[in-house]
């Protein structure tokens, strides 16, 4: 393709008379090729525009940085956001692409809500992927790990890729980091999902303000001009306000939740009722009362199964079909997923939770199915935001019985010092067991048939982070797998 045809589809001015056949892009210089265009960004730790040398050499036909930048040898296509211009010329190369694309941003609920996106459409009989936490899930349910927000080449080349396996609805997770640093531009969204904001990623964001700032970028740039949000009204003081930013821009707004913005109308919760495997919800929907009984357990999970529904009703969605398909969603893993039965007959759940705000969430989605003690195993990620490590102490103490804080991904940090920066917003009832292993089989060994354990932070995840750079190692852990190791090796010392 000419790059004189992508720049001008994208609204990009080149320099007079500059144009090249591009055969790809690239934003790491060792996978640059004759015909490359090259992103060199600044970044926090690494600058990219060092690298444009490196990447000339190897044969990047253009480069991409910011006016000041050094290219010599290559086509100099300046922006005072490369990031952002890198992102649109890119996405007129990464075609085709899915008929259907709809984006969910927040704190908590994301990766759940692109799953049951997914599953949603594929009941409706659509070819349907995901995109987020847990990797690309394809229509045949197979699953390829990667980041919350891949990086923008690998992102549009999985779109592009799904689209040519005949894929025609996707749902991706974006993420505030995805979108401050533009990793998601370009494709037609036609409609966002908002879950809710709590504190998180106070170590990359100056503040609360800041951190919705970047997730309202969604709202305020990415999704196409007729595009549709669905918000969850449930985290009242940042729904109104990301409603505010969709009103700005005039886009359709459907809101979902207990609370329904009445100018346009949304799906109302009525009640919701927790039943041994899951929750009955009573919900108005175009005036008429419907009853779906949702196998999932936990009240945030009632939340992103209609905020989901939301998403696609407001992509065409049959209202009836959609709902009565709700009823069949399945769960995801690490999202309180069942691992194991002690040999007491306590359940063991494993979750994703590592915010103050979900953590609480999830042990509450646990109370009521807990006629005894309910365990909580945590703890907090080495190399990021300090200040919710206390709280996060604090709400495991104040919605549990029992609190063990143990490691979660120490990476550079001392795994001590967090843990006594955990401990010090936790009560009487929390005690420390540094190792992840002996933490959640102490909770297995010490639970009765009426008590519940929860081991929270870590999710999916297969492995655990220690040390940080050169010194990075990843140690294979998956909590699920050691949960019913645990469970298993105690059943053996019992017979």
């Amino acid at each position: 393709m000419r790059l004189a045809k992508l720049a001008a589809e994208a609204g990009v001015s080149l320099p007079e008379g500059a144009d090249a056949q591009v055969t790809g892009f690239a934003i790491d210089n060792r996978k640059v090729a004759p015909g490359t265009v090259f992103g060199a960004f600044q970044g926090a730790q690494v600058n990219g525009e060092d690298f444009i040398p490196a990447a000339i050499e190897a044969g990047a036909v253009a480069v991409i940085a910011r006016p000041g930048a050094e290219v010599d040898g290559a086509i100099h296509i300046a922006s005072d956001t490369p990031r952002k211009c890198f992102a649109e010329i890119a996405a007129r190369f990464f075609t085709p692409v899915p008929q259907t694309i709809v984006a969910v941003t927040g704190t908590n609920g994301k990766t759940s809500t692109v799953e049951m996106t997914r599953q949603l459409w594929r009941m409706a009989g659509h070819r349907a992927a995901s995109i987020g936490t847990l990797g690309v899930t394809t229509p045949d349910e197979s699953v390829s790990t990667g980041l919350t927000t891949p990086d923008i080449v690998t992102f549009l080349s999985n779109m592009s890729g799904l689209a040519r396996e005949g894929v025609s609805h996707v749902a991706y997770e974006a993420s505030s980091h995805g979108l401050s640093q533009y990793r998601n531009e370009g494709l037609p969204v036609a409609a966002a999902g908002f879950t809710n904001l709590s504190r998180d990623h106070l170590d990359y964001h100056s503040d609360m303000d800041d951190y919705f700032a970047a997730k309202m970028r969604l709202f305020d740039e990415v999704v196409s001009e007729d595009a549709t949000v669905v918000v969850w009204t449930g985290n009242s003081e940042w729904a109104g306000r990301a409603i505010e930013h969709a009103r700005k821009r005039q886009l359709r707004v459907l809101t979902v939740g207990e609370q329904v913005d009445g100018d346009h109308g949304g799906i109302r919760l009525l009640a919701h009722t927790p039943t041994q495997l899951g929750q009955e919800l009573t919900i108005e929907y175009e005036g008429q009362q419907r009853v779906i009984r949702l196998p999932l357990i936990g009240a945030y999970q009632t939340a992103n199964a209609l905020v989901a529904a939301g998403l696609v009703i407001a992509t065409g969605g049959d209202p009836s079909m959609t709902f009565d398909a709700v009823s069949r969603l399945q769960p995801l893993r690490g999202r309180l997923e069942r691992a194991a039965i002690t040999p007491s007959g306590a359940p063991v759940y494993i979750d994703y939770a590592h915010t103050p705000d979900a953590l609480e969430a999830a042990i509450e989605a646990l109370r009521p199915h807990v006629s005894g003690r309910l365990f909580c195993v945590f703890g907090a990620g080495g190399d990021r935001d300090h200040g919710k490590r206390a709280p996060m102490g604090a709400a495991a103490s104040r919605h549990a019985d029992v609190v063990i804080v143990t490691d979660d991904n120490p990476r550079g940090e001392d795994a001590g010092d967090i843990r006594r920066e955990v401990l010090s917003g936790a009560g009487d009832n929390a005690i420390e067991i540094g190792d992840r292993r002996e933490a959640i089989a102490h909770a297995i060994g010490q639970a009765e048939k009426d008590d519940i354990v929860l081991v929270a932070g870590k999710g999916h995840e297969e492995g655990q982070i220690i040390g940080s750079g050169a010194d990075m190692r990843v140690l294979p852990f998956n909590d699920v797998e050691v949960a019913r190791e645990c469970a298993s090796q105690r059943a053996r010392q019992g017979e």
